[in-house]
């Protein structure tokens, strides 16, 4: 997993708005372990794993959907965790300009929601996502078609995060070499 966006999902999480936002809907404590260990320096298989697992059944709620949606969709809400995203990407500049460019865009929003509201598209984000996790590269490819065939809003997300080089950034290579 990207330590950069651990970084950035430790900086979100701090934010005591968020906290309180979710601290009803998930164990606090165990999220903060996990993202502490992904922050450290080299590569816990198991971490990711238990992560992921959280993160997964957390989107299949309804409620912690929607919270998230919400996040994404309030002025208020949105803007002071981009604010908190960009500074825990400093060193990244570029990347953190096109996340906060994307989360400014309405178009974007309606994608990412168009995304999560389906649970088959949920599905396939998962299994594309634990492929990427065994670093089963075939098998990510093989999902990621699935996924632009099949469902309209995984590509509409796709084009309108390249317009604003969320796509691009992410796969500049880092000034730093990430352990394995």
């Amino acid at each position: 997993m990207n330590r950069d966006l651990v970084t950035a999902l430790l900086a979100v999480w701090e934010l005591p708005g968020f906290r309180s936002g979710v601290h009803h809907l998930v164990d606090l404590d165990e999220v903060a372990v996990l993202l502490a260990r992904l922050a450290a320096p080299g590569r816990d298989h198991g971490v990711e794993r238990a992560l992921l697992d959280l993160v997964r059944s957390g989107l299949d709620s309804t409620e912690i959907r929607e919270a998230v949606l919400l996040v994404l969709e309030r002025d208020e809400v949105r803007r002071p965790l981009v604010a908190a995203v960009t500074v825990s990407l400093a060193s990244r500049p570029g990347q953190a300009a096109a996340i906060a460019s994307a989360a400014e865009d309405p178009e974007v929003r309606r994608a990412v929601r168009a995304v999560l509201d389906n649970a088959r598209v949920r599905g396939l984000l998962w299994q594309a996502v634990e492929r990427q996790v065994d670093d089963d590269r075939a098998g990510l490819v093989r999902r990621a078609v699935v996924l632009f065939v099949r469902h309209p809003s995984v590509p509409r997300l796709t084009w309108a995060l390249r317009r604003h080089g969320v796509l691009r950034e992410l796969r500049r290579p880092s000034d730093r070499r990430e352990p394995d």
